[in-house]
């Protein structure tokens, strides 16, 4: 103990005085620190703690058919989405969301931990197309989850029954994986865009750019006020080369088979229409496909998220004639060429049978016409003996056999033409003559999509003009929207005015009486054209397997045709998949030949159509009772006949 009266010593006061002082000067350089040199910094804290930017989303651009008529639109909606840029712990609250949101608490979270490397002013999107009761749930709980909120969206409103589908494509959102490639590095997680057709060739057009809006919060995060507004930009509208009305024709031609249908025009390389069976629905997509839809659609053999008229690869059969023709014709050998067909011939020790056996008959004496006409397989295996694989294959590839159209629309196959130089580099094996024969007639190594075919029938209707095709109007884009192509958008093939004129004439007898397509003719209509089957497996191999094999393997049918027969102003081919026949592929493409010829013989206020059957419309044009000229437009679900007299269809069926 001290006694009362003891001091303190001098040491000991000195230090408590430094000490004082260290701390008064530690506060002041906080003081400091806070007020001057660091004052914007949380200021600019302080403001985020009053202020907060909702992001306010842009709509995607119309799609429009030729004539400006609605297939693609928007519908409003709501999105639940967490705001990142509060100090409240997201993953304590995932339950209570969850729950409300009628979510799994793991999803929720697993969506937080995905967005955690992204800047916190980024919201995350948290479940798309919310119901009435979780909206009222998300409203209800403003104070006690201010960190949940909701914005007006524009989904997607495609045409019912996957009218178009393969064309249209579908959107989704940008995956972790495209995020990581150099076209979607300016991309957020969250972001709608286009993942197939021409939503995603056209993305950059179609998709407009996010606005967003200020608001004023209290300090429990409860909106009190707005600030300020960027509104939003919507996409550009996109008008493409379809028709709706050839569409409907094309689509309801192709009804109940698998395949598909393309529809162009040969002068300009504009599509008319496409169709690809079994199809898929896009709407599924439009907010978010579920895991069980999305391997439903991957697994399924008869792939309906393939686009069958660029990527199907298959043997074209006996459309293929036809470039076999305009090669030995303008090679200077099929003119003068007359072969007795006895139902087969042997070429290299080997009998090759004519497809006319099956029905216990000949064709006798044969000329290049009655060879198209009645697709006679010996004139086709003696002509190609005596071209050779390598001229058969320099005609094919000058005709796009082999080769991407360069048409605007993602993933096209190439399709394959062999030759000598193609075999030694695949399989390092000789070519053999043998394998000619096949070729002649469109079967053994050579395979074709639609689309190549129908440019190719079209480019040689056409006397030797082929052109690129194209869905959209290359002159309405703007220049960076526009896809790289290396393929020209047109080439001359010098084609004889006698060999072409001999060419097409046969083609137009193929749908005349004593054609394979004689069923197919349309009175008053210069209809022309080649029917074609293809092997899906070698008859040995199907004979082995016996009836499965029969049952399971059936043909492919084939058709091309064109109206009129030279110059023609539209080329349809139509693929039936395991259609056995090619008359059957006929009279697809001419419902859709008619179809168009209609069309341009009504007036606009009708709608094209093969068959008196209904659709269901968006909106019509209704004319008035009285003699004005005024038209009015209906919105909602109509119900109109094709081929009967009705009103004009205004938008893809089931766009409002």
């Amino acid at each position: 103990m001290f006694g009362r009266d003891e001091k303190v010593s001098t040491v000991r006061l000195t230090a408590v005085q430094y000490i004082i002082l260290g701390i008064f000067l530690i506060l002041a350089y906080g003081l400091w620190r806070l007020q001057v040199s660091q004052s914007d910094s949380y200021a600019s804290l302080a403001e985020k703690n009053r202020t907060r930017d909702v992001p306010i989303l842009a709509p995607r651009g119309r799609i429009l058919d030729r004539n400006g008529r609605t297939i693609v639109d928007n519908y409003p909606s709501y999105t639940a989405l967490l705001l990142r840029d509060s100090s409240r712990d997201l993953n304590a609250d995932a339950g209570l969301i969850a729950q409300g949101l009628h979510m799994d608490a793991k999803e929720v979270r697993d969506r937080i931990r995905h967005f955690a490397s992204m800047p916190q002013y980024q919201p995350i999107y948290l479940k798309d197309d919310i119901t009435p009761d979780e909206l009222a749930f998300v409203e209800a709980h403003r104070n006690e989850l201010p960190e949940l909120d909701t914005i007006v969206a524009h989904r997607r409103l495609y045409p019912k029954g996957g009218f178009m589908a393969h064309l249209i494509g579908y959107v989704g959102e940008v995956s972790e994986d495209m995020l990581n490639q150099p076209q979607w590095e300016f991309y957020n997680p969250g972001d709608v865009v286009g993942k197939s057709g021409v939503e995603l060739q056209y993305n950059s057009l179609l998709m407009g750019k996010n606005g967003s809006r200020q608001v004023l919060v209290n300090s429990h995060g409860k909106e009190v006020g707005q600030l300020a507004e960027k509104p939003a930009e919507a996409g550009k509208p996109l008008r493409l080369t379809v028709d709706i009305d050839l569409q409907i024709a094309a689509e309801q031609a192709l009804e109940g088979r698998n395949g598909a249908v393309v529809a162009m025009d040969p002068r300009t390389g504009e599509i008319l229409a496409m169709v690809s069976r079994p199809t898929f629905n896009p709407n599924d997509f439009a907010v978010r496909v579920s895991k069980d839809q999305w391997t439903k659609l991957v697994t399924d053999s008869d792939h309906p998220l393939l686009n069958k008229a660029i990527q199907a690869q298959l043997a074209p059969g006996s459309v293929f004639k036809i470039i076999m023709a305009t090669a030995g014709m303008q090679e200077g050998i099929a003119q003068n060429m007359h072969v007795t067909c006895n139902g087969g011939a042997t070429f290299y020790g080997r009998y090759f049978k004519c497809w006319v056996v099956a029905e216990h008959r000949v064709h006798g004496v044969v000329d290049i016409t009655k060879a198209i006409y009645q697709s006679c397989d010996v004139f086709f295996y003696t002509l190609a003996e005596k071209l050779g694989i390598e001229k058969i294959a320099k005609y094919a590839t000058l005709f796009g056999i082999g080769q991407k159209t360069g048409v605007d629309l993602p993933q096209e196959a190439s399709g394959l033409m062999p030759s000598e130089e193609w075999k030694l580099k695949n399989y390092r094996q000789k070519w053999f003559a043998g394998e000619t024969i096949s070729v002649g007639i469109g079967q053994g190594a050579v395979a074709a999509t639609p689309i190549q075919l129908a440019r190719a029938i079209g480019a040689i209707a056409s006397g030797g003009e082929m052109v690129r095709p194209h869905v959209a109007f290359p002159d309405e884009m703007p220049a960076n929207v526009v896809p790289a192509s290396n393929v020209p958008d047109k080439v001359h093939i010098p084609i004889d005015p006698n060999n072409w004129e001999i060419i097409t004439d046969a083609m137009a007898d193929v749908v005349n009486p004593g054609g394979t397509a004689a069923l197919s003719h349309l009175q008053g209509i210069d209809f022309a054209g080649k029917t074609g089957s293809a092997q899906t497996i070698s008859n040995l191999l199907k004979a082995k397997m016996g009836a499965e094999g029969k049952a399971k393997f059936k043909d492919n049918g084939w058709f091309a045709g064109v109206e009129p027969r030279r110059n023609p102003e539209i080329v349809v081919c139509v693929l039936l998949e395991e259609g056995e026949h090619g008359y059957l592929a006929a009279r697809a493409a001419a419902q859709v030949i008619r179809a168009y010829v209609e069309e341009k013989q009504r007036p606009p206020t009708k709608v094209a159509g093969a068959a008196a059957k209904q659709v269901e419309v968006g909106a019509v044009w209704t004319a008035p009772d009285d003699d004005s000229d005024h038209q009015t437009l209906r919105g909602g679900k109509f119900l109109v006949d094709i081929g009967k007299q009705a009103p004009m269809a205004t938008a893809a069926p089931g766009v409002q």
